[in-house]
């Protein structure tokens, strides 16, 4: 039995960057159909997170916080787009449903994409207070449960981010102009 080696040549240039993906461009794209409705949740005075769910291309559910309108606890975005969904699908299983978040869904609503068994979530700021798809913990990649989802995150971060930390500023600056003078 003869071995023989072989050489691969190496390339002197390196290989160029593929162009982004259609799948990248169409996330960042219904990512920022979601940016929109985080902006009307913060002109209505809610914390601003917007979600659409989308199915074979097509947004089938659409939320924003509405917790303080509603006088909710659970009337988050997610909440909210998958309610919707399942109603336009006329179905609790969302599989073939991507769902698109400003910011990184809480342990509640972790729980609820595992259980409406969508097949992917796309967010993008990290919370690291509460999240819980990778901050404070990943329950939808948690392999003790039935279900689990493909995770993309930091998608249009920058954004998504800004507008939080604007509203939170301005929130905190309102609340110093209104407090109350030291002394009688």
């Amino acid at each position: 039995m003869t071995i023989r080696a072989t050489t691969m040549s190496i390339p002197a240039t390196p290989t160029p960057t593929p162009p982004p993906s259609p799948a990248g461009e169409a996330d960042e794209r219904f990512l920022r159909e979601a940016l929109a409705l985080a902006e009307e949740a913060a002109a209505c005075g809610e914390v601003p997170v917007g979600c659409v769910v989308v199915h074979d291309g097509v947004v089938v559910g659409r939320g924003r916080n509405r917790r303080e309108a509603d006088h909710d606890p659970l009337a988050h975005a997610e909440l909210l787009a998958l309610r919707q969904a399942a109603k336009t699908l006329g179905r609790w299983r969302l599989s073939g449903a991507t769902l698109y978040v400003t910011l990184e869904p809480c342990f509640m609503c972790a729980g609820a994409l595992v259980n409406a068994r969508v097949d992917r979530v796309v967010f993008g700021a990290f919370d690291p207070k509460a999240g819980a798809v990778g901050s404070l913990a990943d329950v939808c990649r948690d392999s003790r449960l039935n279900h689990r989802l493909v995770v993309h995150s930091g998608v249009l971060a920058d954004p998504c981010g800004d507008m939080l930390r604007r509203f939170f500023r301005a929130r905190r600056d309102k609340a110093k102009t209104v407090a109350p003078e030291d002394g009688p």
